[in-house]
């Protein structure tokens, strides 16, 4: 299956005279793990949180695909988004935090308390599971935001710096768990750090402002990208 989920045409983004996205044409498939990488300022945030139709476009249409390729005005979609997009004053626990992914999701109650004890055992937080927030270092933070992304096993999971303030024994933990999402998940994911990830995507995208697509059959190196 190799069906558009997301398509993107002649996508612009300005802020006065700023143009921080310019006429982006590209789609996501299903089954794509796609890597985003590029300079600070070039736009990726800013393309993720267009294709969640979080912010619209100065031009262009985002469009949502089923699997039939019927536009749709919704998906399941998972989104763990920067750290510093995140109020850790909120009080709220992170049990609650990681439980609210499900939010919208048809199960009983017996179900969903094992799947967030399920989630907070796999995202190693069992000692920290009752602990506001506000109390968590910026790595147990981002894992608990990771599993509220995780949590709904979502048809599309979109992660913004994922490796931010992770500890080093937590990443490859979380390259495993990426590693096993991928094929039945469709994954979109923001990273600076891509040598461990690009051995896992098929398509590497470079955002400075436009698009750039890596050949598929290569090892990602940006300097290659980038010629």
């Amino acid at each position: 299956m190799n069906s558009t989920i997301i398509e993107m045409q002649g996508v612009s983004l300005r802020y006065d005279r700023r143009v921080v996205l310019n006429d982006i044409d590209f789609s996501v498939r299903r089954g794509d793990f796609m890597a985003i990488t590029g300079p600070n300022g070039g736009g990726k945030t800013s393309l993720l949180r267009m294709m969640l139709k979080l912010l619209p476009p100065t031009a262009g249409s985002v469009v949502y695909r089923d699997t039939d390729g019927h536009e749709v005005t919704r998906l399941p979609i998972g989104y763990l988004p920067q750290k510093n997009m995140v109020d850790s004053r909120f009080p709220i626990t992170v049990r609650e935090v990681i439980a609210s992914g499900l939010l919208g999701v048809n199960t009983d109650k017996a179900s969903r308390m094992r799947r967030v004890d399920d989630t907070i055992a796999l995202m190693g937080l069992c000692e920290r599971a009752d602990a506001a927030i506000g109390e968590l270092s910026g790595g147990q933070l981002q894992r608990t935001l990771l599993g509220r992304a995780m949590i709904s096993a979502p048809e599309l999971l979109v992660l913004d710096e994922p490796l931010s303030y992770i500890d080093k024994r937590f990443e490859h933990q979380l390259y495993d768990i990426i590693g096993q999402l991928a094929g039945d998940t469709t994954i979109v994911l923001v990273s600076h750090e891509m040598s461990a990830i690009a051995g896992m995507a098929n398509r590497h995208i470079i955002v400075d402002h436009s698009i750039h697509e890596c050949s598929a059959h290569h090892h990602y190196v940006a300097s290659e990208c980038d010629e």
